[in-house]
């Protein structure tokens, strides 16, 4: 059974940093795509990074320049390093793992998901 937990989120002002990170296990062979995304009260969710197995990112304009998404040395471990964060980034963040599809930044690609980590930016 695969199992996603991320860790990191909470309560920063804006312009502060914030480091996300997600570990995946029950899955022995590496996921084609890991990704972030972020659900904000009354909005849909949406995909902020993505990182795929040959190591090729993607990101959603409003992040570029300010979030990082990366790999861990562990198989199947992901960070977001998120930087000059603002008040519109507040949000539950999940991690997402896709075994087999290119999934982009896709929520309709991605099979595995975690419970999400509130991140709250204040001005």
């Amino acid at each position: 059974q695969v199992q996603l937990v991320e860790s990191g989120g909470g309560s920063v002002e804006a312009g502060g940093s914030l480091r996300l990170s997600c570990a995946a296990s029950g899955y022995t062979y590496t996921f084609r795509y890991m990704a972030w995304f972020r659900q904000a009260p009354g909005k849909e969710r949406e995909g902020v990074a993505a990182l795929n197995k040959y190591g090729v990112t993607t990101y959603t304009e409003s992040v570029k320049g300010r979030f990082t998404i990366s790999g861990g040395n562990a198989k199947n471990t992901l960070y977001l390093q998120m930087n000059s964060l603002k008040p519109e980034d507040t949000a539950m963040y999940y991690c997402a793992a896709e075994p087999f599809r290119y999934a982009f930044l896709d929520t309709a690609q991605y099979t595995y998901w975690g419970q999400g980590t509130q991140v709250t930016v204040s001005s």
